[in-house]
């Protein structure tokens, strides 16, 4: 069997087996790395592991240290629940700070299904309190969330920077942002015209304790201030300085460790180490197709289909279906790659093509197959839970069909 078919149905089977065993991706793409390189190809475990990304898994490190401290000492879930209940009787505007809370935790550095998990459960319950369709309060901190990921001191926004400049092709970390950033703005904008204006019936009102109560005894103090200061110097450092994210996030963490060590401890668990796993399993394993020329051989198999806007179009809607209902870091460091060739070609602009395949891989983080959906779902009181499966469901699968096209159209053609 060619090296090219085996490659890729290692790469299926990785996949495959991660969706129905519920394993970590990045686990089995190690073992398939050593079965492949090592086994099979005789390859030593110094040459296998030339490919392991340092880069990528320091800022993975840095940033989930850094907002894990922000959330040991209390900084997030204070800033979630004053944003919140600084609105006041401006209820419509609830779903919007969901938007930009979201936005902002990933930002600065949260995984993306970590921010939907601290906004969504304070989010859905006001919703529902004030009649608002929790749906749509669910999809509103999910796109936020997706948003926000792409910022150069964001995780997706590292991985896919460290994906292209190993290969060299830079992208502007401040378009990738702001043009990922406008295009779930435009879906939440969607999201509020399709859903915005529905309202609940009385007998489906939370009679719970507001979330948005602040306790006088958790009002911030000097440790707050200090971790919000570094959570604004890290987004002010990557994108006006251009200091190196992993570097720079490393480094306030360990000043907030030196100032307050008991919060550090704790923080340390709070290291996304199953996304870390991951995403530099992934890498290395296709850093391995990459040194057998098996990326190049499917780089070009994209770019013969003839025409380079359908060949885009093509890996637009493989990021947004499979993402759908597999990990989003997972696919992207993954089809980075894998688009490589067919980008060096340049019959598309890079930056573009890789605007599209960011926004619809991260889009359809909305279905109640992936983790953001699954979390809304979760977070809905018992006797709207059915309902906003469903919604979830029909909204996941409009994303699939049209998002993928509307980013090609939006980044690649226009």
């Amino acid at each position: 069997m060619p090296n090219e078919l085996t490659g890729v149905l290692i790469l299926a089977a990785v996949f495959l087996l991660a969706g129905v065993r519920g394993l970590n991706m990045g686990l089995l793409a190690l073992v398939a790395t050593f079965l492949l390189g090592v086994v099979a190809l005789d390859r030593t475990p110094d040459e296998v592991l030339a490919g392991f990304p340092a880069s990528m898994f320091l800022v993975l490190v840095a940033v989930t240290f850094l907002f894990g401290i922000a959330r040991v000492n209390g900084t997030v879930d204070w800033l979630v629940r004053v944003a919140v209940r600084a609105v006041g009787a401006r209820v419509g505007a609830v779903p919007w700070v969901l938007f930009g809370l979201a936005a902002l935790l990933c930002a600065t550095g949260a995984a993306s299904p970590a921010a939907v998990a601290i906004v969504a459960p304070i989010g859905v319950a006001f919703a529902v309190r004030h009649r608002i369709d929790p749906l749509y309060a669910g999809l509103m901190a999910v796109n936020g969330a997706a948003a926000g990921s792409f910022a150069p001191s964001g995780i997706l926004g590292g991985i896919v920077h460290s994906a292209l400049e190993k290969n060299h092709l830079p992208v502007s970390g401040g378009l990738l942002f702001a043009g990922t950033f406008a295009f779930n703005l435009a879906v939440a904008a969607v999201s509020w015209l399709v859903l915005g204006r529905r309202r609940l019936e009385p007998h489906d009102l939370d009679e719970d304790t507001d979330p948005t109560e602040v306790d006088p005894a958790s009002r911030p103090g000097a440790e707050h201030v200090m971790t919000l200061t570094a959570m604004v110097a890290l987004v002010l450092g990557t994108t006006v300085l251009s200091l190196d994210t992993g570097f720079l996030a490393l480094t306030l963490a360990a000043l907030l460790a030196l100032l307050f060590p008991r919060t550090s401890q704790q923080a340390t668990k709070e290291i996304a180490w199953p996304v870390v796993l991951l995403v530099c399993g992934i890498v290395t394993y296709v850093a391995l197709l990459q040194e057998l020329g098996i990326v190049d051989s499917l780089g070009k198999m994209i770019a013969a289909i003839g025409t380079p806007l359908l060949a885009a179009l093509v890996i637009c809607y493989v990021g947004g279906v499979v993402s759908a209902f597999a990990s989003t870091t997972g696919i992207l460091g993954a089809l980075m790659p894998l688009s490589e060739p067919f980008l060096k070609s340049g019959a598309i602009g890079t930056t573009g093509m890789v605007m599209a395949l960011a926004a619809a891989a991260t889009v359809v983080d909305a279905s109640p197959f992936s983790t953001n959906g699954a979390l809304v779902v979760a977070n809905a009181p018992e006797r709207l839970r059915p309902g906003v499966y469903q919604g979830l469901l029909w909204w996941g699968a409009g994303v699939c069909a049209l998002a993928p096209a509307a980013a090609w159209a939006a980044f690649v053609v226009a």
